[in-house]
Order: C-alpha cells, then sequence, then structure tokens
C-alpha cells in the first residue's frame, strides 16, 4: 500500500510518498502562505510521482476528546474537525486547510486523519488535569491535552527497536526539540505525561514561544492595558522563547554567540537548558525512574551542545553523554556513556512513518 502523508506546518506543507516497506518513493515541500495550497502547485508535485498512492494520510494538530485513535475522514468527521478549531485557531485550519486541497485533488482517495493529540489520550487524570474550577473543566473541555504527539509516538516504538528491547517495562522520556518543544514520559509504549498542555505554549522555552509562564503575570499586563488581547496572543506565540530572549529563533546562531561571550545569547541559552533540565527531571518523576533518554526534533537531532550541557545537569538521573559519538551521530544513533545507568538516544523525527503506520493498522482493523 502506497501512503501519500500530508505535514502541514505554518508556512510549508511537506508531502511524502511512501511505499510498502515505509521507504520514501517521493517527497516534495510546497510553500503555503497565509495557509492556502496553491491548486496548480498541488497538482503539479502530485502528477510528479506524489499522486501514485492507495491512500492519504493526514496529520491534525488537535483531534480535541473526541478523537483518540487516527479515523478515517468522512464528511461528518471533518465537520467534528472543524468544530476543534476554537482549541486550536493558529494551528488546525492549516490542517484543514491542506486536507480541503489534497481531497479535492485526489477525490478517489481515502484519506486518514493522524492527530497529535492522540498519543497523549493516555495521560492519567493526574497528569491531564487543571485545578481550575470543575464548571470550567466540564463546560470548555479545559484540560492538558499535549502535542507533538505523533513524534513522541514513533519515539515510542523507534527506541525499544533500537535497544532490542521490548516496549513493556521500558521507561522513556521523549525530547522533541524543534522550532516547537515538548518533552513526553513513555512506559510500556503509552504517554503518561507531558510537557504541553491546552495549547502548544505550555512547557519547555520554544524558538519564539515562551513556554510556561506565570498566568498573573499575563494578567497584570492585561489590567494595566499594557497589551491588547490580540498583542498577547500574538507576542506569547511568534515573538517570546529564544527569539525574546536573544534577537534570534535560531539555535545554531545562539550557540555560536554564545561561544563568542554574547550575554543576551548566553541568558537564552541557560534558561533554554535550565528549563529542558527540570523538565525532564520531571518526567522521570512520573515514570518513577528513568531507562532511556531520546533526543529528536531538528535541535534534538543537530545541537550536539545542546544534548550535552542538558546532560551535564542530569547526572542525579544516572545521564551521561560520550562526546565522541555525541560529535559524530548521524540520524538514529546511541550517544550515551558506556558506564552510564540511562542508555541515551538520537532518533530522527519520522512523524511520516508514525502516519503512515497508523493508516495502515486503521485499514487492516476494518478490512
Amino acid at each position: 500500500m502506497r501512503i501519500l502523508v500530508v505535514n502541514a506546518g505554518s508556512s510549508s506543507v511537506k508531502l511524502s510518498l511512501l511505499g510498502d516497506h515505509d521507504e520514501t518513493l517521493a517527497e516534495r515541500d510546497l510553500d503555503v502562505p497565509r495557509a492556502q495550497l496553491d491548486p496548480a502547485q498541488l497538482n503539479e508535485a502530485l502528477n510528479a510521482g506524489l499522486g501514485d498512492a492507495d491512500l492519504v494520510g493526514h496529520r491534525i494538530v488537535h483531534g480535541g476528546q473526541r478523537f483518540s485513535a487516527a479515523v478515517l475522514v468522512t464528511g461528518a468527521v471533518e465537520d467534528e474537525l472543524r468544530a476543534l478549531t476554537e482549541l486550536a485557531p493558529l494551528h488546525q485550519p492549516r490542517s484543514l486547510a491542506a486536507l480541503d486541497a489534497v481531497s479535492a485533488a485526489l477525490p478517489d482517495l481515502p484519506a486518514v486523519a493522524c492527530f497529535d493529540t492522540a498519543f497523549h489520550a493516555t495521560l492519567p487524570l493526574a497528569a491531564a488535569t487543571y485545578a481550575i474550577p470543575a464548571a470550567w473543566r466540564e463546560r470548555w473541555g479545559l484540560r492538558r491535552y499535549g502535542f507533538h504527539g505523533l513524534s513522541h509516538g514513533w519515539v515510542a516504538s523507534r527506541a525499544p527497536e533500537l535497544l532490542e528491547r521490548p516496549a513493556e517495562g521500558l521507561r522513556i522520556v521523549s525530547a522533541h526539540l524543534g522550532a516547537g518543544a515538548s518533552l513526553c514520559a513513555i512506559r510500556d509504549g503509552r504517554s503518561v505525561d507531558t510537557t504541553m498542555g491546552f495549547t502548544p505554549l505550555e512547557g519547555l522555552v520554544m524558538a519564539t514561544r515562551c513556554g510556561s509562564v506565570d498566568p498573573g503575570l499575563l494578567l497584570w499586563l492585561l489590567s494595566q492595558d499594557a497589551v491588547s488581547e490580540a498583542d498577547l496572543a500574538d507576542a506569547l506565540e511568534h515573538e517570546s522563547g529564544l527569539l525574546g530572549l536573544a534577537g534570534s529563533a535560531d539555535m545554531r546562531e545562539i550557540v555560536d554567540r554564545f561561544h563568542g561571550g554574547d550575554p543576551s545569547a548566553t541568558l537564552a541559552l541557560d534558561v533554554y537548558l535550565h528549563r529542558l533540565r527540570a523538565g525532564i527531571a520531571a518526567m522521570a518523576a512520573a515514570l518513577g525512574g528513568l531507562d532511556v533518554l531520546v533526543f529528536t526534533g531538528g535541535v534534538g537531532e543537530h545541537a550536539a551542545e545542546v544534548r550535552a550541557r542538558a546532560a551535564d545537569g542530569l547526572g542525579f538521573l544516572g545521564v551521561a553523554i560520550d562526546d565522541q559519538p555525541n560529535q559524530a551521530v548521524h540520524g538514529d544513533g546511541e550517544i550515551g556513556s558506556p558506564a552510564a545507568h540511562v542508555r541515551a538516544l538520537v532518533v530522527h523525527a519520522r512523524e511520516d512513518l508514525e502516519i503512515a503506520r497508523q493508516a495502515r493498522r486503521l485499514v487492516a482493523a476494518s478490512a
């Protein structure tokens, strides 16, 4: 079965055609300013081989409480996905625009929706529940949903393969570090805690997102008429994080400036690593211990110094990184010290493979 994977991001849509054995047959990144796919550009890509598929798998950011696993897209399902837009107003419309465009171009192919929130449907109530009035939680479905589930789900299956161990009994902290960043505590292949919450703003410091901030600070800004609600939302999403600390959202530039003695880059890296180490320790606490620490995502895969400096503060957990493999790793590989109690891995982020696997399982189960 050939599967066309559609991964809609903030400014591009990545198309990947995967073969029977998950080999990449073709791929293309399409620019999508204002989240709208150009039909001519899409058709050109599909006619160049990407359209030779049996099934389409879509990354959908938010599944709400309704969708805890991949689902075949029908008219009724699409209506429900649109109703969830209010939970992810910045991200859901991009996913749905890509779904509409590809469905119009390939109307005869079945489509499967795979959700970034679904992997975290297994969160226990203690991890998923905010300590806010029950009436609010019940009326608006306010809870911690978590995101990056397709990436963390891939880590949950790939790490045991690399270690040649079953997922059962394995305690993994997955660190997805990219423009967006989150941690996930994985036990027995299932998510039991994560750092993102009701929105992707909660948790770690990110490229342009703030991560966790005292809500009282935000209420104070609004009460002082210092900023409008719209300006506040824009600043927290697009002007904060590394950009707000160092004037750059590029970790490579920040590391270079850190080595040059730049104070703002030093502060940005220190804040980033402080939150990262604290988050990893919290995830390990949720697991009752730690067997494997996995780095994935653009920064997690390529920033050897970030991995090393994060591990330097986690020796009390049994984490230690070997400098040589840490510097040399490319793709999937082990970077931990042989003497360390905790194994440390780099796993190449493959949301496309996770989407394809979920789509195949759904089709097989319904056959």
